[in-house]
């Protein structure tokens, strides 16, 4: 396992790629399936990473709270090297519950995480709804525990989610995500990568 912090590829204020992804209901999505949503988190995540599952929890609550915002899930994970990223496995989290998210996507091609600047598992991205375009209003962590085991203090998102909400910018530093390295095929490996 090998622990990084995301960094920023898409500024502040960026359109969002667009993407055409399978969902775990059998349902395939692009952006504009969220276009009744103010906002669009997403989260690229994964089955097998701690740090990512230490974060499912957070991102079932957001699900539940905010009706406004669309929280999506987004696995790009090389399934071949990691079996438990595979789709059936996502599938199976969904179906006992242990998530809980609007939907949740693969990304086989690894295309998208590319596009997004995806570094590691969990890696959010909080985009508001402009008139049908999601632009980029934050990215960074879901809240301050950096470890798998640690309870945190402050639920930063939460907070972004509010901001949006109330139509207002979100001038928070960027705090980096924390979590496992994004799993790439060989000859995937992006070039912010390096």
């Amino acid at each position: 396992m090998v622990a990084l912090d995301s960094n920023d590829v898409l500024e502040q204020g960026d359109t969002a790629p667009s993407f055409t992804l399978p969902g775990t209901d059998g349902e395939t999505y692009s952006l504009s399936d969220f276009d009744e949503y103010e906002g669009l988190l997403l989260v690229f995540t994964c089955n097998h990473c701690p740090y990512a599952k230490a974060k499912f929890d957070e991102m079932n609550r957001l699900t539940a709270e905010y009706d406004d915002i669309a929280v999506v899930g987004i696995n790009p994970n090389d399934a071949e090297e990691y079996p438990d990223d595979d789709f059936e496995t996502m599938q199976e989290r969904v179906a006992e519950g242990t998530i809980a998210w609007d939907a949740y996507l693969r990304d086989e091609s690894q295309e998208v995480a590319a596009a997004y600047g995806a570094m590691c598992t969990p890696d959010p991205f909080l985009f508001a709804n402009d008139g049908g375009e999601f632009v980029l209003a934050y990215h960074g962590r879901l809240d301050d525990a950096q470890d798998p085991d640690s309870e945190p203090d402050t639920r930063e998102m939460n907070e972004h989610i509010e901001t949006l909400l109330a139509g207002e910018e979100i001038t928070d530093e960027f705090q980096p995500s924390r979590g496992c390295s994004i799993k790439w095929k060989d000859g995937n490996e992006p070039a912010y990568w390096d």
